[in-house]
């Protein structure tokens, strides 16, 4: 792994502040997880490796804390986003800030040593991140270590315990996924495969996804903020029903606080749990997709 720390290091000249949730609705059940969020800063003790392609948002630990307890949740995992390379210092004092409920999904590329990986694997990280997304050139963006250094990775990831979390462009998993399903590994896919909701059924990543949670080769989460038209997210619920009727086990729930990108469109995340509250429809599978399913994966 780059040692970052030693790397230029980019302090934002102006920072966001996310928007916070209110309480939601409904309450969540008993060690109910959050599985999707981020912390940037203080950027005076955590500077960014990579100077961000969106607003810098003001969102350390104890800001993100606090989100969590407002909505009720007791647990939540932290994605490393890319700014911050595979330098995973901010990360790793959030999760020592959440004094055992929290975990992380962390970066780094096949040079990361042994005791690097143990180092983050003690501290609560259960995944490596892998983006795919790249600019109009073709390069990766910024602090992305891609889908091709899976491979290289995997044998380690499963000494110490870690998944693979994989984000990209809905086209990229009918290319990428049937070599990494290959591999063995617990693969988590962000966002919902990033899927269109106007292709619908007919949509052939859809159709592999859907495939692939139903024998149990890949995870998913539920994260629709990103996929499907606010307020009500109407366009994406047959999507979102298909894949927990496909694998009520394996379906995972996030936020994606603070919502980077998205400015004043952000959405409020007490409002994603309530709707995602009408959308489970029964005490069983709430408890599986905010409480059972996310204890298994990150070993709360």
């Amino acid at each position: 792994m780059m040692l970052e720390s030693q790397a230029i290091s980019y302090v934002p000249e102006t920072i966001e502040t996310p928007r916070m949730p209110g309480r939601p609705r409904h309450e969540l059940p008993a060690q109910a997880c959050d599985t999707h969020c981020h912390v940037f800063g203080p950027y005076d003790r955590f500077p960014l490796q990579h100077a961000s392609s969106y607003a810098a948002p003001d969102a350390p630990a104890e800001r993100y804390l606090t989100m969590l307890d407002t909505l009720g949740a007791q647990r939540g995992v932290l994605v490393q986003p890319a700014p911050y390379g595979t330098n995973p210092a901010a990360l790793l004092d959030a999760l020592a800030r959440g004094q055992g409920r929290l975990r992380g999904a962390a970066v780094a590329d096949a040079s990361v040593s042994d005791t690097e990986l143990q180092k983050m694997a003690d501290a609560g990280v259960r995944a490596l991140r892998f983006v795919e997304a790249r600019d109009p050139a073709g390069r990766l963006f910024p602090g992305s270590i891609g889908f091709e250094q899976v491979a290289a990775l995997a044998p380690r990831m499963k000494q110490f315990g870690l998944h693979a979390q994989l984000w990209g462009p809905s086209d990229v998993y009918e290319r990428h996924l049937p070599s990494l399903v290959r591999l063995g590994l617990p693969l988590v896919i962000d966002h919902m495969g990033s899927l269109a909701p106007a292709r619908g059924y007919a949509d052939t990543v859809f159709q592999l996804l859907r495939a692939q949670l139903a024998e149990g080769t890949i995870w998913m989460k539920l994260s629709v903020c990103r996929v499907g038209a606010a307020p009500d997210y109407a366009d994406v619920k047959a999507l979102h029903d298909a894949f927990v009727a496909a694998n009520p086990d394996q379906v995972l729930w996030g936020s994606d606080w603070p919502y980077v990108r998205m400015g004043e469109n952000a959405p409020a995340a007490d409002a994603l749990i309530d709707l995602a509250w009408d959308w489970l429809e029964t005490d069983v599978l709430r408890q599986k997709v905010w409480v059972d399913n996310p204890a298994h994966l990150y070993g709360f």
